[in-house]
């Protein structure tokens, strides 16, 4: 992933998103971090629909992180369209979320997801986590470029 690209962030839960966010920003990511809160209006901007059809002011990610259990399209949605779409098929996709479920996990990875992980419970925990993810995913991960 290039050390700029964005990292959509697909959560429902307010407080989650502002957890990931305040992770994110004590652990020194400066990738920007795109957060919507239903799974519909992450398709609309993976699929490049109004009001995201600008892709010069909106382009593709360089990582999504998603969690499962979304209002208006699920997350097993999202990653459908995330993988049918051609620009967007090889973004790397990590789900995030708080179901630990077999039938979950082994779904998420019938659908291409890249790494599936289980939200935390304590701030350190989760702090600990997203530094793994920009150490991997963004930082040394080397992804296709649309």
């Amino acid at each position: 992933m290039h050390s700029l690209s964005s990292v959509l962030l697909v959560e429902d839960n307010a407080d989650d998103a502002d957890l990931i966010a305040y992770a994110f920003d004590k652990a020194g990511i400066a990738n920007p971090l795109l957060t919507f809160a239903d799974g519909e209006a992450a398709i609309d901007f993976v699929e490049g629909r109004p009001p995201y059809d600008d892709r010069s002011r909106h382009p593709l990610p360089g990582l999504i992180l998603l969690d499962l259990k979304l209002p208006r399209q699920s997350g097993f949605e999202v990653l459908r369209a995330v993988r049918a779409n051609l620009l967007a098929r090889h973004t790397p996709v990590v789900v995030l979320t708080s179901s630990n479920q077999d039938s979950d996990i082994r779904r998420a990875y019938e659908l291409y997801a890249n790494s599936y992980l289980v939200k935390p419970v304590s701030r350190e925990t989760l702090l600990g986590m997203v530094r793994t993810l920009d150490a991997y995913w963004i930082r040394l991960n080397r992804a296709v470029r649309a």
